[in-house]
């Protein structure tokens, strides 16, 4: 039978390999995390840079699902180091760190929406486009969006309120999650029934629009190409709406993993998931609109590359110097 010294040290082993393991997934999740929240940012600032992109009503909405999303993959990523460092805060704390994720995480699909009803008017009703969808429209638009999103958090933050007993002062003895701080079945209940009518009404949007569209790219008064290409789009709506979607699915699943797998596997499948369901949906956004976009794609190219060049005519100017 082993000593204690031996015991010990097969158990500090085992600890070291493990807290090795964490170091390596948060570096894993931070880079990639770190690049696209550059993009992100510079996609962002790409779309405040010319009135033409504050003046279209696709870019607006574009602009609104980009400012939702990196909102989610920073706070995804905060959430993700805390739950690694396994930090306890009190419940007012993890509260409040949760009412921007839960804010931000319902207007991606919604947005999706409307900017599949922004492609659907664009295509089937090209000479009214501009009558219908104009900037002050897109704005209460997105407004609907955002009063959603806080009207489903408010619902959340007083039934926390008025139906779990806990002090909102008290230590958590447990990570700060969102299945942990809406423990209540209630909650769980209302969750997926928000989040099934929102897969209906959304999805319901987005297929009618694409049908709609590809209805239109079959007559002969409609750009076959445009239309095509608005197709294309629709249908990548509907994929980033699924992805979108999946992320919610994330607690559901650790939970029903929670106490049968061992640490170190749950420890993986919670990496895994957050990577996969949760960073990568936020990351396409970019690359889908920004490089496919002819008018975004040159402006972002060159916004992307002007810290490189910056670089390069520095390094040029010193050695010319020297």
């Amino acid at each position: 039978m082993p000593n204690d010294f031996q015991l010990q040290q097969n158990s500090s082993t085992s600890n070291g390999s493990t807290e090795n393991k964490a170091g390596v997934n948060v570096v894993v999740s931070f880079i990639p995390c770190v690049i696209f929240l550059y993009i992100n940012c510079v996609m962002l600032y790409t779309l405040r840079s010319k009135p033409v992109f504050r003046e279209t009503s696709r870019y607006l909405l574009l602009y609104n699902l980009l400012l939702a999303e990196t909102l989610q993959m920073a706070l995804a990523q905060m959430m993700f180091l805390i739950a690694v460092g396994m930090v306890l805060m009190t419940r007012l704390v993890c509260l409040l760190v949760f009412i921007p994720t839960i804010i931000t995480t319902v207007i991606s699909p919604f947005n999706l929406a409307l900017m599949s009803l922004d492609t659907y008017v664009a295509v089937c009703f090209p000479l009214r486009h501009a009558s219908i969808v104009t900037v002050p429209t897109t704005y209460g638009a997105i407004a609907v969006v955002w009063a959603i999103s806080l009207a489903n958090m408010l619902v959340k933050v007083i039934m926390l309120k008025f139906l779990d007993a806990r002090p909102f002062g008290q230590f958590m003895s447990m990570l700060c999650t969102e299945t942990n701080i809406f423990q209540l079945k209630i909650f769980s209940e209302f969750e997926s029934g928000f989040v099934c009518a929102q897969f209906v009404s959304v999805g319901l949007i987005i297929i009618i629009s694409y049908v709609g569209v590809m209805v239109a790219a079959k007559t002969a008064s409609i750009d076959k190409v445009s239309a095509n290409k608005a197709s294309k789009t629709v249908l990548l709506h509907m994929i980033q709406m699924g992805l979108s979607l999946s992320s919610t699915l994330v607690n559901t699943i650790l939970t029903g993993l929670h106490g049968k797998v061992d640490v170190i596997t749950f420890r993986h499948l919670r990496f895994s998931l957050f990577v996969c369901l949760i960073n990568l949906p936020r990351c396409l956004s970019c690359l889908i609109y920004g490089l496919r976009d002819k008018m975004i794609r040159p402006i972002l190219i060159r916004h992307l590359r002007l810290g490189i060049h910056f670089k390069i005519y520095n390094f040029h100017t010193h050695d010319v110097n020297r």
